[in-house]
């Protein structure tokens, strides 16, 4: 039984290997710094034998690049290690994951425009819906912005993933 920050106790050994998948536009600030975040909450948790992790974007433009140098910068600042070539999101990837979460309404619109199935869509979320600040809303793309927009995209995320793995504890307590 491991502890979550719910106050409860989970029994992650009877919980199959999930895959998550975080994407945004080009993959190089919002999805990729999910992914940094989520695998170091995970890991913090011992619980990295649990998830496999990725993150993509819709767009083609930064395909073989790394993430933004300030996605870099934010997770530095908070002791987060960041390791990512972009990539782009493909259909196998609505078949290969177990959770996709998207960044914005653009981003959830074109990956279920790809899906082919109920399935399919039912494992498509925006990132806020588990937000408990703005559940439902979008995270805003720090691109054009300082490190500030990148400071609230971080804290956007890592509330957004607590509540993620909260909900994701909480069903598995049953």
């Amino acid at each position: 039984m491991i502890p979550c920050p719910c106050g409860s106790f989970v029994n992650f050994s009877i919980m199959n290997k999930k895959k998550v998948l975080f994407v945004c536009l080009g993959n190089i600030c919002r999805s990729p710094l999910a992914e940094a975040i989520f695998k170091h909450k995970v890991a913090s948790r011992n619980l990295t034998d649990f998830f496999d992790i990725d993150s993509c974007g819709t767009s083609n433009y930064h395909i073989g690049d790394i993430p933004d140098p300030r996605t870099f910068a934010i997770a530095t600042k908070h002791g987060i290690k960041m390791d990512h070539i972009v990539r782009q999101f493909t259909i196998e990837d609505l078949e290969g994951y177990d959770y996709i979460f998207a960044m914005d309404e653009n981003n959830f619109k074109n990956i279920v425009k790809l899906s082919i199935n109920e399935i399919h869509k039912g494992k498509v979320f925006l990132m806020r819906e588990f937000d408990s600040q703005g559940k439902g809303k979008e995270v805003p793309d720090p691109y054009w912005g300082k490190e500030t927009e990148f400071q609230e995209v971080f804290d956007i995320l890592n509330r957004s993933i607590d509540g993620f793995l909260d909900q994701l504890a909480g069903s598995r307590q049953q």
